[in-house]
């Protein structure tokens, strides 16, 4: 499948993004086997970004066992283009694509369902269906989970990589769930798939540099969602770079140091807080579609190289 990157780096000095929680390393040793034992894999991706927010380990990995995507944060995404990755995704042999909001029990009571018609033989007394449920951090792995059981039984917070230890989930329905530590790539070669990520929160703060990353963002909008970035901040005209919009945002919400100077750092901060609250609109980072050569030739830039 190829993908459509609305991000232009060119130009701009880039940090290298390199995060990769110690834990996951051994995750993915725990993952493969835990796979053997199970009927159904659910993978939680993020709906404004469903290629950069998936962990690509898992194609290798899962045979011909039934593969639920999970387009979480549906109500945050762009709707026409989930609807087109919904109809990429289905392309895919034994992949069926879900999109829903993780804490909305009417749209997540889909899941179960859709388990038990993909695995028919299961699910019943004395044959419960299992199924793991798989996630890189912070797309709502964990909040989906207390959806389906109807109570508190995974940890959820906004800090990315909060849950660190596997456990069994009986929802009493037939279905017993395997919840997993959340998953990122421990070698992040693809940056505008990084700065996607980190633009939407899924990177822990301290792998990033905030206003590097809302520039990244910042420049993405003006692209791609021009519209939505000047009705948010009511801007009769935009600046031509991503720093000049930066600073009028900055302005706009009050992030002013001594002189009335902008302090690009907080200004990102909040213009991330906002973007990732979905007050600029429903946002999509990325679609599919031909690929433009965008993110190879992005790769290629001094500062986005892989380290």
């Amino acid at each position: 499948m190829s993908i459509l990157v609305y991000f232009n780096t060119e130009g701009f000095n880039h940090m290298t993004i390199d995060w990769f929680p110690g834990h996951m390393g051994k995750a993915h040793q725990d993952i493969s086997e835990l796979i053997r034992t199970v009927h159904v894999i659910i993978e939680v991706l993020d709906a404004r970004l469903p290629a950069s927010s998936s962990n690509h380990l898992l194609e290798e990995l899962r045979g011909n066992k039934p593969y639920i995507k999970v387009m979480n944060k549906n109500d945050l995404a762009d709707p026409a283009v989930t609807k087109a990755w919904v109809r990429a995704l289905e392309k895919q042999t034994g992949i069926r694509a879900l999109p829903l909001s993780a804490n909305k029990f009417r749209e997540v009571n889909q899941l179960p369902r859709l388990c038990l018609r993909l695995a028919p033989t299961r699910g019943m007394p004395g044959r419960p269906l299992r199924a793991m449920v798989i996630g890189i951090p912070n797309v709502g792995k964990s909040t989906l989970i207390n959806t389906l059981a109807g109570k508190r039984m995974a940890k959820v917070g906004d800090k990315p990589a909060i849950t660190n230890c596997t456990q069994q989930i009986d929802l009493r329905n037939g279905i017993i769930l395997s919840d997993t530590p959340g998953l990122l790539w421990p070698d992040m070669t693809d940056q505008v798939a990084a700065y996607r990520l980190a633009s939407s929160g899924a990177i822990g703060a301290g792998a990033l540099d905030y206003t590097k990353v809302g520039l990244f963002a910042v420049e993405f909008m003006m692209r791609r969602y021009r519209e939505k970035l000047r009705n948010r901040y009511k801007f009769t005209d935009l600046a031509d770079s991503d720093t000049a919009v930066l600073e009028q945002i900055g302005r706009r919400l009050g992030c002013l140091v001594g002189g009335g100077e902008v302090d690009l750092h907080r200004a990102a901060e909040a213009f991330l807080r906002e973007l990732r609250a979905g007050k600029l609109g429903r946002v999509s980072f990325e679609e599919p579609g031909q690929d433009t050569g965008a993110a190879t030739d992005d790769r290629e830039k001094p500062g986005i190289q892989p380290t």
